[in-house]
């Protein structure tokens, strides 16, 4: 028998700043079937205060666009009060310093513009890690980045 799937919780064991991509966000509020339970235990640890979390302010133009479209009000405002009334979860503004950051990330890893700006973000914050979902992410060095897929095996062990 081979070792058993490390755990999100484990991964994240003394974590104190955690840079978050926008889909666990998305995935914790609207309790997304797959990810939903995943990402839960993430955002309960931030909400008793025992990690900061960290994003851009590119997200809040990420997880409105949806809402807004389908005229989802009350989804669209759970999100605005998430990400700007929570005192665990810091947003931060894409200034030149992030965009100049970015622009580096962007060339190292041809990462798209969006991806680039939440991990320089997760890295100007001094995050330890970045939580994201999706796969590119992982050959940026500059960060721990955390791929939410790695974990569902782990979700379904006894």
């Amino acid at each position: 028998m081979g070792s058993p799937p490390v755990t999100l919780e484990a991964e994240l064991k003394g974590v104190q700043r955690l840079g978050t991509d926008t889909a666990p966000l998305i995935y914790f509020i609207e309790g997304h079937p797959k990810y939903g339970s995943l990402v839960r235990a993430v955002f309960e640890r931030a909400e008793a205060g025992e990690v900061e979390l960290f994003t851009s302010a590119l997200t809040l133009t990420e997880v409105l666009a949806h809402p807004l479209e389908k005229q989802a009000e009350e989804i669209a405002n759970a999100y605005k009060t998430i990400l700007l009334e929570s005192p665990h979860l810091h947003v931060f503004d894409v200034d030149v310093r992030i965009a100049e950051k970015a622009a580096e990330l962007r060339a190292r890893y041809h990462l798209k513009t969006p991806d680039a700006i939440q991990i320089t973000v997760a890295i100007q914050a001094g995050c330890e890690v970045f939580l994201t979902n999706d796969k590119n992410h992982k050959r940026v060095q500059e960060v721990r980045v955390l791929y939410l897929e790695d974990f569902l095996a782990s979700q379904l062990s006894p």
